[in-house]
């Protein structure tokens, strides 16, 4: 588990915020089309930020529970919600959801099956507390998309396959449309969402990733403080010098519950 230091923290909620993530977020918003009186399932709510949008969405008469197996991205989630009467959390893994069936007119997930190394199971008990009918939305990162500019492609390479053994599927997008039809869901829609950065945005996906890597490179021991530095220096650099490059596409799809 990566530890953040304060800075990364706060580069950290920046980045949640930023036009990036925040692209992102609203991709899986407008394939989720909240309506008045909707009951949500927010799977790996995180910090909240998109229980909070559907919560106001969804009005007095709706209800968003948001689900998160961490304690502590459920207590910022907790804050973040303060004084909303139509919103929960709840703290459970994934494939244990703790629900009465047909609980929810729709569920959504925002970069969480990457993480899930049986998404099977999971699916099925999404499957089971949502209604007939019901839509579930799913956006994950598809990795073989990465393209990261470096002079040094073959360092560039090795950060990107230390980084892969954070995940526990690189390609979500690509295994959906065999994984959601054997869980009793209709594949409605698979729609690309680019991140395309040429100046390292201070609050972008890049910058973040950068810091990210960084950390977990060192902290796993993959390789040592100096390496990591020298990785995250030329991409400094290479912006300095208008020659930056980061470009990953995330992926929202769209079914629903048959």
């Amino acid at each position: 588990m990566l530890q953040f230091d304060e800075e990364t923290t706060r580069v950290l909620e920046d980045a949640y915020q930023g036009a990036d993530v925040t692209r992102r977020r609203r991709a899986s918003f407008d394939a989720l089309a909240p309506v008045p009186g909707d009951r949500i399932l927010d799977l790996g709510c995180g910090n909240g930020l998109l229980t909070e949008e559907l919560a106001r969405a969804v009005g007095p008469l709706g209800h968003v529970t948001g689900l998160d197996a961490s304690p502590d991205m459920l207590s910022a989630a907790r804050q973040r919600l303060m004084g909303r009467e139509n919103t929960s959390l709840t703290e459970s893994d994934a494939a244990s959801l703790p629900f009465d069936p047909e609980s929810f007119t729709k569920a959504v997930s925002v970069q969480v099956f990457e993480y899930i190394t049986s998404r099977r199971p999971v699916l099925r008990a999404v499957h089971k507390v949502l209604k007939p009918g019901g839509r579930l939305v799913i956006g994950d990162m598809h990795f073989d998309t990465f393209a990261w500019h470096s002079d040094n492609t073959a360092r560039m390479q090795r950060f990107l396959e230390i980084w892969d053994n954070h995940l526990a599927e690189r390609a979500v997008p690509a295994r959906l449309p065999e994984e959601l039809p054997d869980c009793g869901f209709e594949v409605v829609s698979m729609r690309p969402v680019t991140i395309c950065d040429t100046s390292l945005r201070p609050d972008g996906l890049a910058a973040v990733m950068i810091r990210l890597i960084r950390a977990y490179a060192v902290q796993t021991g993959a390789t040592d403080e100096d390496d990591a530095a020298a990785w995250a220096q030329e991409q400094e650099e290479l912006a300095a010098e208008g020659r930056f490059f980061f470009s990953l596409t995330h992926f929202v799809c769209t079914a629903r519950r048959v």
